[in-house]
């Protein structure tokens, strides 16, 4: 089905590439506002660090000490969608390692093979027109086929499609991500890229944009971090299987830290968020703040 354009606004700020995870803020019945963040947390071989304790981790909102009233470590449940960019300029000639579509098509089987049974995926198609041909689902097999049914056809209205794809997976509950594999060109978007990256800074869903040819776009990074995402570049699409594998594995363990900030601003106020680890040697990914609302 078509999916529908949505409004946008602003420019969103340009913040460091090390930050990653993905945020909700919570308003509940009792007044109570509590922001809860999935982080990432790697060694210096970039393998996940999975035995942390709330007592590990130092979590500050606008430069003061908050304290963790909430904390899980583990596998949670993972909502993601697949966005495959299938425009023409995907296309190589079959069996060349320039058949970017093809290599693409790959490495997204091989991510939904890695997914756990419980987790749900859908795959956007990316070109003229921006489709699910596979709705959200635990149904792997069904995204798969449809994977392989995709062929190169239309040009790249990659900006609102990108859109589309987050507000399609916005929806569902648990961790939400967004997988784009892309040449990373524009083409007839009605949205400029400011006005992307503003709009996804704003939703609830993990970007982790891949791109794939001579240039990566600027944009791909500032959605990465916008999000609570990482970008990728390759030039050979050869390399993409294990770009896929090392997002898989990430999305995999992560951590939920949980907290009470102080007395919500009136607004939409933007509130900067910083998380380390007390522990050498380890990188701690996560979003730099959030709207309240």
């Amino acid at each position: 089905m078509m999916l529908q354009q949505f409004a946008r606004t602003g420019i969103a700020g340009i913040v460091p590439l090390f930050l990653c995870i993905s945020l909700v803020y919570a308003q509940f019945t009792s007044g109570v506002s509590l922001v809860e963040v999935y982080a990432t947390v790697t060694d210096s071989r970039g393998e996940p660090v999975t035995d942390l304790k709330a007592s590990d981790f130092r979590v500050r909102q606008d430069g003061t000490p908050q304290s963790i009233t909430t904390f899980a470590a583990g596998e949670f449940p993972l909502a993601v969608a697949i966005g495959l960019d299938r425009s023409f300029s995907m296309a190589g000639r079959t069996g060349s390692k320039n058949d970017r579509l093809a290599a693409a098509k790959s490495a997204a089987r091989a991510f939904v093979a890695a997914l756990r049974r419980e987790d749900q995926v859908m795959v956007v198609a990316i070109g003229s027109d921006t489709d699910v041909v596979a709705p959200l689902s635990t149904d792997h097999a069904a995204a798969l086929a449809a994977i392989d049914r995709l062929d190169a056809w239309g040009t790249t209205p990659l900006y609102d499609a990108t859109l589309a794809a987050l507000d399609a997976i916005q929806s569902a509950k648990g961790r939400r991500a967004l997988v784009l594999l892309s040449d990373g060109t524009d083409r007839y978007s009605e949205t400029n890229a400011a006005d992307l990256v503003d709009r996804a800074r704003r939703r609830d869903v993990l970007v982790y944009p891949i791109a794939i040819g001579l240039v990566r776009p600027p944009v791909f990074a500032e959605l990465a971090t916008a999000t609570g995402g990482r970008s990728f570049f390759v030039k050979d699409p050869r390399e993409l299987a294990a770009i896929l594998a090392t997002i898989a594995r990430e999305l995999r363990v992560q951590y939920l830290l949980g907290y009470v900030p102080p007395t919500p601003s009136e607004g939409s106020a933007w509130h900067a968020i910083e998380v380390d680890v007390d522990r050498p040697g380890v990188r701690v990914r996560a979003r730099d703040g959030y709207f309240a609302r």
